[in-house]
């Protein structure tokens, strides 16, 4: 009787519809067992799944090749090579930006992963490329850069980054820029011109909106580089590039390539052409030499052999002797040296617009022995040798410049300039 009685596990197995058959009844815990992980499994993978991955190759499989991405890495690599060389002239420290890493991901993407206040410089092509790209720059990193541009040793600067310090910033990023344009003219074989730079502050992890190029959902290449400076910076720099910008990089790198290859086949055809030439060559005019013959045939027979033999000497030389003869042999003629002053090139003069330059004005010299130097008081009068109201000379790092008059300009001496040094007095002011 009591084996055909159920159990209470079994009734509660039945219920819950996990039995076919009372004699299954063993292995209903077991399955239930089983059901619990596998239904936690599921919503393990969707939290996985619901974190921003960047670069995701399900995501964005088709919007960048494995080749068009070497390309822009190359590109990447050659430009800013040459500007990391710009920049360590203008910071008077070595820098080097290596490493590039191309990724596709999207505004939203990256803001997630790099929360913190970054220097956005937007950057816009003018010539060669149709659009712009952005260059981020960690805020710590541009307040080094900044402190170095003006002066100071970039251990201590300030986290604030002012008007002076972002414009200082800006120009750095415009001759950094300006270099990778010139290197892309170089690459893609085509003239690439930039506009001036737009510099913001953003804080990535606060700011909704980072630029007006593209939208936060938009698909963007972003090319990351590491950079050092003299081991005062260690970080990494991004370069945004949209992905229509980044396929006409690829295109313009590899149209280049195939533009060079083309030439190549066409010398092909020119083999054609030197087989006519033989035709036209002197045949017939072998033939004149028996015209003499009749003529030396009423002649003595012994006086018509040698004719022949003095007729190849005879011809040859005058082919060599005319030209020779006809051209006119004249002196040498040179032009005379200008003496005015040589242009400069001042294609890389931005270079060193900022650097500082010591200007000094002098009011006159004299010169006095070291007995009369120790015998100097207060109230002592030292003559020098300028007559009063004669202009005073200006000093630009102790050379010579210009000449100007002292005035006063709310209390404080100034000098407006009234004569500047031609080239030759400037020469003879050095000497």
């Amino acid at each position: 009787m009591s084996d055909d009685m159920i159990s209470q596990e079994e009734i509660d197995a039945l219920l819950n519809g996990g039995l076919a058959g009372a004699g299954d009844g063993a292995a209903a815990p077991e399955a239930a067992a089983d059901a619990a992980p596998a239904a936690e499994q599921p919503a393990e993978a969707g939290a996985s799944a619901g974190e921003p991955s960047e670069g995701d190759s399900s995501q964005f499989a088709g919007v960048l090749t494995d080749t068009e991405k070497d390309a822009l890495g190359e590109i990447g690599n050659i430009s800013m090579g040459s500007a990391a060389t710009t920049l360590s002239v203008l910071l008077g420290h070595k820098v080097s930006i290596t490493t590039p890493n191309v990724a596709v991901a999207t505004m939203s993407i990256i803001k997630e992963h790099y929360p913190l206040p970054y220097l956005i410089v937007e950057v816009g092509y003018t010539t060669g490329i149709d659009g712009n790209n952005v260059l981020a720059i960690q805020a710590h990193d541009a307040a080094i850069i900044a402190d170095l541009m003006m002066g100071g040793d970039g251990t201590n600067p300030d986290a604030n980054i002012g008007e002076i310090a972002m414009s200082a910033v800006g120009e750095a990023m415009n001759q950094m820029m300006g270099t990778v344009a010139t290197s892309l003219s170089t690459m893609f074989n085509k003239k690439i011109d930039i506009s001036p730079p737009k510099v913001n502050l953003i804080d990535l992890g606060t700011e909704e909106k980072v630029t007006e190029i593209v939208g936060q959902d938009e698909p963007v290449v972003r090319v990351s580089f590491r950079m050092e400076v003299d081991g005062l910076i260690d970080s990494e720099i991004m370069q945004i590039l949209p992905v229509h910008v980044a396929k006409e990089m690829v295109e313009s790198l590899m149209g280049g390539g195939a533009a060079a290859e083309e030439p190549a086949p066409a010398p092909a055809p020119q083999p054609a052409a030197p087989a006519p030439q033989p035709a036209p060559t002197p045949a017939p005019q072998p033939m004149a030499p028996p015209a003499p013959q009749p003529m030396a045939a009423p002649a003595p027979q012994p006086m018509a052999q040698p004719a022949p033999q003095q007729a190849p000497p005879v011809y040859a030389p005058p082919q060599y002797a005319q030209p020779v003869a006809s051209a006119p042999v004249q002196p040498v003629q040179f032009t005379p040296l200008a003496s005015g002053p040589v242009p400069v090139n001042d294609a890389n003069i931005g270079l060193i617009l900022d650097v500082p330059l010591q200007i000094t004005v002098e009011l006159g010299r004299t010169s006095k022995s070291i007995k009369d130097i120790l015998e100097l008081t207060n109230g002592s009068i030292v003559e020098l040798d300028r007559l009063a109201g004669e202009p005073v000379d200006i000093m630009v790092n102790g050379k010579y410049l210009a000449k100007g008059e002292v005035v006063v300009i709310d209390e404080n001496f100034g000098v407006r300039i009234t004569d500047i040094a031609s080239p030759a007095e400037r020469a003879a002011k050095l000497q």
